[in-house]
């Protein structure tokens, strides 16, 4: 049976970007909210309390949103496959789950949130 992979979680990363079909979104940016999970064996670093065989998940956060902010795009699906590929050029990062929330979308009827979930994996 196969193991059930590890996984570090980021929930919640706000990052404040240009992203719509709309010019209005485009001008005035809007916050996204970022979760991402990445499936890292992690069995090593905590045996050898070792950061250099895990994720440093302070800087995975740096580099999401980094990725969020940067060129403009239609959509949030587009988004989420740019942190994926972000997180999976970690060298340890086995599979990655990113979800991209827009609560501020111009939906014409009262919602919380709307967002995009997709999982990717080196394979």
């Amino acid at each position: 049976m196969a193991r059930t992979p590890d996984r570090i979680t980021l929930t919640g990363v706000r990052v404040r970007a240009h992203h719509g079909v709309f010019d209005f979104e485009r001008e005035q940016g809007q916050e996204f909210v970022i979760d991402v999970a990445v499936a890292v064996d992690l069995a090593g670093a905590a045996s050898g309390d070792d950061l250099g065989r895990t994720v440093h998940y302070g800087e995975l956060a740096e580099a999401v949103a980094d990725a969020v902010r940067r060129d403009p795009v239609d959509l949030i699906e587009t988004v989420a496959e740019r942190v994926a590929a972000v997180a999976l050029a970690y060298p340890a990062v086995e599979e990655v789950e990113v979800t991209v929330h827009k609560p501020e979308a111009p939906i014409s009827v009262p919602f919380d949130d709307v967002a995009v979930t997709i999982v990717r994996s080196r394979a």
